[in-house]
């Protein structure tokens, strides 16, 4: 029996697409339009066709590791691949600092502590080995990168953007190239590209302007004139599709008073038209599938329109090379959590962070840290917590701290650092009495944001709270003091406790290699960190904008020592 064209892996693509368009009922044509989660997933719809992916987060169960994402993915492709015409799945998952949603992976830092280090090659590497490690469950997609320009850190996303600046919001879209593989420079503008099995389909995520909503309000509404939103937001998504970017994802916030996913003028007449982006818009899980059909069959929406969706829509699936290799790979698997791509985050940690005081007095500078002092004492809720270290969408969407996965702590960093006869003591809310019987060379505090994510705010706001201060302030009372911030984004910071401190490090939100802190801060690398965005002095400047009269930082966009200031 001859192979149907679509088939074919030597068609050309377009050629596929239209033939596999033209054997496909209604029914199957807005099955593919179909993503739907785990929850209302039957084995029926996928053997009718019903389906055409899955948002696959958190896996076959809470914690699972890689081999049995794995299992799951390739039980759900198989059940795909029986339906009439055999179109296998797209997988997704937001992998948006790794393959983040499985146990034991590697977990990089959340974008704005990459947006720090505005090193566009490495957030290349650091899209690669994501992509290995996603592909080895086999996900064959991800819902990132998100390249909002954040302009309010209330925003409870804001650790989800690289930088209030678009510039650098634009320069870290390489991690398109490293997750899809880098195109031949003759590859058609506008069409999607993915390299091969060891690589993922991408989604620029939110179009358009979500990281400019009143008041950083998730989901809420930008209120800007076209120009800025051209300027300021649209930017960064010229750059992903220049890289050959497979989706973009319409966001849930409004432009203007009008929700985004309803809003033509910038979903057709910008996105597809103006930009000429071809391929796939996804929507978030809309159970639209009977009301489509109607509004077909009644002639109110031509059979064109629900085309020109599918034809996108297996466009990427050829493009993706998913028809010829659907199932996982299970040779990657002994490439999740490798000592190679662990390596790579600890590089990332070491160029996020950023020093924003270094010595009381600038002629005495307290980093870096002597690796053979006596005693040192390390302090903090964030000292010894991989959970807190990681943030959210680290093994689930939000999740309290703990060892939530595998990983070098703070603390765990530190004392493979230090001489052997170096002393750690560890308290994660000292006593007066530790601080009375030691003679601390230096105390090292860690301490910052609980996980947060999406219209989950922060338990603490942007504060430390109060007895947090008063533990930091009584530290450094009477021993000099390292204060480390894991956040993911700035926080108001006293005066009073501002002074009394010693050093002060913005690590953001590091993932799981500790290691990165201590290879900085202990003098082995120097700083190399900016900030991606202004720091504030007082909750009341908010939102900021280095472009004001009234601007007037605590730490201004860009700012970052080094351990020898010239």
């Amino acid at each position: 029996m001859e192979m149907e064209a679509y088939k074919n892996p030597n068609m050309p693509i377009e050629y596929r697409v239209r033939d596999l368009i033209g054997r496909m009922s209604l029914k199957e044509k807005i099955g593919q339009m179909a993503m739907t989660g785990k929850s209302s997933l039957t084995p029926t719809a996928l053997r009718d066709g019903s389906v055409g992916g899955i948002n696959a987060e958190r896996g076959p169960y809470d914690s699972a590791p890689v081999k049995d994402w794995a299992d799951k993915a390739d039980e759900w492709q198989q059940a795909a691949l029986q339906s009439r015409l055999g179109i296998p799945l797209i997988l997704g998952v937001d992998a948006i600092h790794g393959h983040n949603n499985a146990y034991g992976t590697t977990i990089f830092p959340h974008n704005v502590g990459l947006g720090a280090t505005r090193d566009a090659e490495l957030i290349q590497r650091i899209g690669a080995a994501t992509a290995l490690e996603a592909r080895a469950g086999g996900i064959n997609y991800t819902f990132a990168p998100s390249v909002a320009v954040v302009k309010d850190v209330r925003w409870n996303r804001c650790y989800e953007s690289y930088s209030e600046d678009p510039e650098i919001v634009g320069r870290m879209t390489s991690i398109i190239t490293g997750l899809q593989g880098i195109p031949p420079a003759e590859h058609s503008k506008g069409h999607p590209f993915v390299a091969g099995r060891n690589n993922v389909i991408a989604c620029a995520k939110h179009f358009v302007g979500d990281g400019g909503t009143e008041g950083g309000k998730n989901e809420g509404d930008t209120r800007t004139s076209y120009d800025d939103l051209e300027t300021v937001h649209m930017g960064p998504y010229l750059d992903c599709i220049s890289q050959h970017v497979c989706t973009v994802m319409a966001s849930h916030s409004s432009y203007n008073g009008q929700k985004m996913h309803c809003h033509k003028f910038l979903l057709t007449d910008v996105l597809k038209n103006k930009l000429g982006f071809k391929v796939l818009g996804p929507l978030d899980l809309v159970k639209f599938q009977e009301d489509l059909m109607s509004l077909v069959e009644a002639g109110e929406l031509p059979i064109s329109r629900i085309d020109d969706a599918v034809e996108r829509i297996l466009r990427v699936k050829f493009a993706a090379g998913i028809f010829e290799h659907p199932l996982s790979d299970r040779s990657l698997l002994d490439l999740v959590g490798c000592k190679p791509h662990r390596e790579i985050a600890r590089e990332a940690v070491r160029k996020s962070l950023v020093l924003l005081k270094n010595g009381k007095d600038l002629e005495k500078p307290l980093l870096p840290l002597n690796k053979n002092a006596r005693k040192i004492l390390v302090a903090g809720t964030h000292s010894d917590d991989l959970g807190y270290q990681s943030g959210a969408w680290t093994v689930s969407w939000i999740r309290e701290g703990g060892r939530t996965t595998i990983g070098t702590t703070i603390l765990d960093a530190i004392k493979q650092t230090v001489g052997p006869e170096t002393e750690v003591i560890f308290e994660q809310c000292q006593s007066v009495d530790t601080l009375s019987a030691h003679d601390f060379a230096f105390a090292i505090v860690a301490v910052g944001e609980p996980p947060y994510a999406e219209y989950i705010s922060s338990k603490t706001g942007l504060v430390i709270p109060s007895d947090i201060a008063d533990m930091i302030c009584s530290v450094a009372d009477r021993v000099p003091t390292l204060l480390i911030l894991i956040t993911g984004r700035p926080l108001e910071l006293k005066p009073h406790m501002l002074e009394k401190i010693d050093a002060l490090v913005a690590a953001w939100l590091p993932g799981t290699e500790g290691n990165g802190i201590t290879d900085v801060v202990f003098g082995d690398y120097d700083f190399v960190g900016r900030l991606p965005v202004s720091w504030f002095k007082r909750l009341d400047q908010l939102p900021m904008d280095p472009g004001a009269n009234m601007y007037d930082p605590l730490f201004p966009f860009g700012f970052g020592l080094t351990h020898s200031p010239k």
